[in-house]
């Protein structure tokens, strides 16, 4: 019997293989933005759009930065904060 289909595992293999830079800097940029999101969340004490008695600070929309890797330039957004800053590690 012939197998119609293949593993999970085994695309998502296939296709980073087979993948151009774009691919690469497309995960790249969506990896780093949500480790951002997640140090802003922290640094505000709670989830973005979520209510808390814990927050002590807000977001205030993006700024644009460009990060130059192995896999070319990215143009980030980092988070912005309304009080004090941000600086991703």
């Amino acid at each position: 019997m012939v197998k119609n289909r293949v593993g999970s595992l085994s695309w998502l293999r296939k296709q980073i293989e087979d993948a151009d830079t774009d691919l690469l800097r497309e995960m790249v940029k969506a990896v780093t933005e949500v480790f951002m999101s997640v140090e802003a969340s922290a640094a505000c004490g709670a989830a973005y759009g979520k209510p808390s008695t814990d927050r002590v600070n807000h977001r205030n929309g993006y700024r644009e930065r460009r990060w130059d890797t192995r896999v070319g330039t990215i143009d980030l957004a980092i988070p912005k904060l309304r009080k004090g800053t941000y600086f991703p590690e």
